[in-house]
């Protein structure tokens, strides 16, 4: 007897900002995404004013999904997924962001996107704005600086939800909402001007964000009772350095940071604690008497979140930080790192798992998980990558744990980077998460030619098996 539901929720993610390419074909407009040039190991991406002469994008073609959808889909069919989780390209569908039209090209297609995942009996699980804002709200209006932004997301919301409400039953609002926090420009192009208050930007972007999800929700569920609507955060099991109580306080404050969001998106609220420390910031949040109405009746159905590893926090003034998914952190010494530095901890997720659970009980999805590696292809044209293998079967252990042992409501599982893309930090295409490799480097050289992994053969046993043969 299997430890997960009969009808859990195998499959993949991607982003389309990451994967698509075509960041110019059928009327698609210009969005923050399709300005970051490429980085490299340890380096953040360049964001540029408009497209400059010589610099790279690998956005701009990524691994051409756009144009070869079909026969991606077709591989996830063959692996057996049951849901396949990306985004929709705003700009694809208003260019602009402000336009008073969607673009019929973008929308159709999602709709061929969606009947070519229905077609295999794949669930599309869609989150609607997945680190890209339209750059000409980002010009024009500061990006989620505005409140004017509310509107233009709720209309883009209404947009797609009409027209996919028979296709589309899952959906999530923000992707990773809480990293407004550690990084403005990469998940919507905030730029914060010399003399302006750093924080009080931040939080007053989160709450235009945090409103405009929960109008999202509400308008959704009005469409199609049947939507499942729900948030996506980074969840960063952040763990104190040691038993000293001012480093277990040091984590406790730590996570209050990330739980700022989720404590909105679920409870309908911002809590005591968050309340305070805005007052003790000195930030009086501009707000609208309905915006609190908004926030009570637009909770989500469900946390999505992304886990990778875990964190160390310190009270310690003079620590090293380590690698890690933008965030400060000491070095863990019981835990191996990946090649780009970030920790390795299965039991980091089954917390995560527990902790969310405890605090909100409502079911959780677990939409990110994955290890970034350089696979090497072998002279007979395999890709053995064990690696990979042994860091997804221990966390989907710690998944079966939560769920049987712990009694976690757990509806699905889609790994990052189910096919190559590119990496979303550095713009590389060697930091590798997929079971499906695409020939492109980071210079944008390749066939783009697909091939399967060792990981596509196993993770088709696992699904096959409702993660039992793993």
């Amino acid at each position: 007897m299997s430890t997960l539901k009969s009808d859990f929720l195998w499959g993949g993610a991607v982003a389309a900002n990451q994967c698509e390419g075509a960041y110019d074909e059928d009327g698609k407009g210009l969005s923050t995404a399709d300005l970051l040039t490429t980085g490299g190991r340890g380096i953040a991406r360049e964001y540029t004013n408009g497209i400059e002469v010589g610099k790279y994008y690998p956005s701009h073609t990524a691994v051409d999904f756009y144009h070869r959808y079909k026969d991606d889909i077709a591989l996830f069919a063959e692996m057996g997924f049951k849901c396949f989780r990306t985004s929709i390209n705003w700009t694809r569908i208003f260019p602009n962001g402000d336009d008073e039209q969607p673009n019929e090209k973008g929308l159709q297609f999602y709709d061929h996107l969606f009947d070519e995942l229905l077609k295999y009996h794949i669930e599309p699980v869609v989150t609607i704005s997945h680190y890209e804002t339209p750059y000409h709200l980002v010009t024009r209006y500061g990006s989620w600086k505005s409140r004017r932004l509310i509107d233009f997301y709720q209309k883009y919301c209404e947009a797609i939800f009409q027209r996919y409400r028979e296709k589309v039953r899952y959906w999530m609002t923000f992707n990773e909402i809480n990293v407004l926090l550690l990084n403005a420009v990469m998940p919507c192009g905030i730029r914060i001007k010399a003399g302006e208050d750093y924080e009080k930007v931040i939080y007053q972007a989160a709450h235009h964000q945090l409103t405009a999800s929960a109008r999202a929700a509400k308008l959704g569920r009005a469409i199609n009772p049947d939507f499942k609507i729900g948030m996506m955060m980074l969840y960063p099991t952040f763990y104190a350095e040691t038993c000293n109580p001012a480093d277990q306080l040091a984590a406790l404050q730590a996570m209050d940071s990330h739980y700022y969001f989720s404590d909105v998106q679920v409870r309908g609220e911002y809590s005591t604690k968050a309340l305070v420390m805005l007052a003790r910031k000195g930030i009086a949040l501009e707000t609208e008497p309905s915006d609190f109405d908004d926030l009570k009746n637009g909770t989500v159905d469900f946390i999505g979140f992304s886990y990778y590893n875990s964190n160390v926090a310190t009270s310690r003034k003079e620590a090293a930080f380590t690698g890690g998914n933008m965030l400060n952190s000491v070095k863990n010494p019981f835990l191996p790192e990946s090649a780009w530095g970030w920790s390795i901890d299965p039991t980091g997720l089954r917390i995560a798992l527990n902790n969310l659970y405890d605090r909100y009980r409502v079911p959780l999805f677990v939409v990110e998980n994955g290890l970034g590696a350089e696979d090497i292809i072998t002279p007979d044209g395999q890709i053995h990558d064990d690696y990979r293998i042994d860091y997804l079967r221990r966390h989907i252990q710690a998944v079966k744990q939560a769920v049987g042992e712990d009694g976690v409501d757990v509806i699905g599982y889609t790994p990052w980077g189910c096919i190559d893309l590119i990496s979303a930090g550095t713009g590389e295409m060697k930091k590798r998460y997929g079971f499906i490799y695409v020939d492109r480097d980071d210079k944008g050289n390749g066939t783009l030619k697909r091939c399967r992994k060792d990981s596509f053969e196993w993770y088709k046993k696992c699904i096959a098996s409702n993660g039992e043969e793993i």
